[in-house]
């Protein structure tokens, strides 16, 4: 797993477990955004993910897209493709023609495990604001409710009336800003058998690294 994959999990991690106040508008978007996207086959973005380190001054940049069905989902990157199927992961490096296999703990409530539960971390551990209602979109900010949390806040932009993310944003207390802005989002696909899962007989030769 490289590191921009590694970040890019990182900020699809739920934050905290304690459910605070909420603003009942912003609530009733992410509602029917959540319930729009959990019922399509599959939700299909397109994305252009930026991690600013306001403090080092670095700026990392890389374009990428998802697949995600249920909990299972496909994330392509420039030098790393992973495939989920609810069970068994592979992360294939092209440069290394290598895939590694491993089976992430069901029990962990996390992005690699379960991807589903992207669509609905608003729901504990977060207080919902609607910042902004346009004739075209939706900006909505959460707010982590343990103090303690490395996040300081997470801001969604939902366009309006299609429901589509459009981008989301996580500012960290460390002075490192989180961007991911989707280029293009679908909820029409029907992922075809087998779209989760490495196909060997694609990659003749690779080596197969085992972690189960």
């Amino acid at each position: 797993m490289n590191k921009i994959f590694s970040l890019i999990i990182l900020f699809l991690l739920p934050a905290a477990i304690v459910s605070g106040q909420n603003d009942p508008k912003a609530i009733s978007v992410l509602d029917k955004f959540s319930l729009k996207a959990s019922s399509a086959p599959s939700v299909s973005m397109k994305f252009l993910f930026v991690r600013n380190d306001q403090v080092q001054k670095s700026i990392d940049t890389v374009a990428g897209s998802v697949v995600l069905s249920k909990d299972s989902y496909r994330l392509d990157l420039p030098d790393n493709i992973i495939w989920y199927n609810g069970m068994t992961s592979w992360s294939f490096l092209p440069a290394e023609d290598e895939v590694t296999v491993s089976e992430p703990d069901r029990k962990d409530n996390s992005f690699e495990s379960r991807p589903s539960m992207i669509f609905n971390m608003y729901k504990d551990g977060y207080k919902c604001r609607l910042l902004e209602e346009k004739n075209d979109s939706y900006l909505i900010d959460l707010y982590p409710t343990d103090i303690k949390n490395e996040i300081i806040r997470v801001r969604l932009l939902i366009a309006k009336p299609s429901l589509d993310l459009k981008s989301f944003e996580y500012k960290m207390r460390d002075g490192v800003v989180i961007t991911l802005t989707v280029n293009e989002y679908s909820i029409a696909r029907t992922p075809a058998a087998g779209f989760f899962e490495f196909d060997p007989s694609k990659h003749r030769g690779v080596e197969i690294i085992d972690m189960r």
